[in-house]
């Protein structure tokens, strides 16, 4: 009933056996090529409106601009953000784009409305959430944690110019006026 295989009793699986590392083909416990292991930091510019291919996460990580466009075409934009702790992104609207925002890093609270004086829609988020924002809609995002809030937001249609940088909230408020 039992061999050298080291099998063992089971009422619903009889001689079911246990794996030993030596029962896998040798190369099952090698390591795996990843190809990031050495990183190297991505150059923080806008790319668009050329084809491109990155590590999201990595370059979010990497930013420490509160605001950093990575890549804008013609219909999309991509900028990269980072809210320090006890700030905000500044309460804005936009009439004709909708917006995509995935936090990477930190948490924070969201609130949108119809009325800039009316924010009724408050949720918390946190790393790996993800806030759609329609056009028209009044929001925020608050970082409400520790650490710097980290996170990429798409406008589409583009909301910045190509290539904008704003190193702090004053610099992107003077900009915008």
């Amino acid at each position: 009933m039992y061999n050298n295989r080291n099998y063992y009793w089971s009422p619903y699986y009889p001689n079911k056996p246990i794996y030993t590392p030596y029962d896998y083909p040798y190369w099952a416990h090698m390591p795996m090529y990843n190809p990031d292991y050495w990183r190297k930091a991505i150059p923080l510019k806008d790319y668009g409106p050329e084809p491109f291919v990155v590590n999201i996460k990595q370059a979010t990580l990497q930013n420490d601009n509160f605001r950093t466009a990575l890549w804008t075409g013609k219909y999309l934009q991509l900028t990269l953000m980072t809210i320090n702790v006890g700030e905000d992104i500044g309460l804005e609207m936009h009439p004709d784009v909708d917006q995509f925002i995935r936090i990477e890093q930190g948490q924070g609270l969201v609130m949108m409305g119809d009325d800039k004086d009316n924010l009724s829609y408050r949720q918390r988020v946190y790393e790996d959430y993800a806030i759609f924002i329609p056009a028209g809609k009044w929001h925020n995002v608050i970082n409400t944690g520790r650490v710097p809030l980290k996170l990429y937001s798409i406008y589409a249609p583009p909301e910045h110019p190509r290539g904008t940088v704003h190193k702090t909230k004053k610099d992107a408020q003077q900009h915008h006026k």
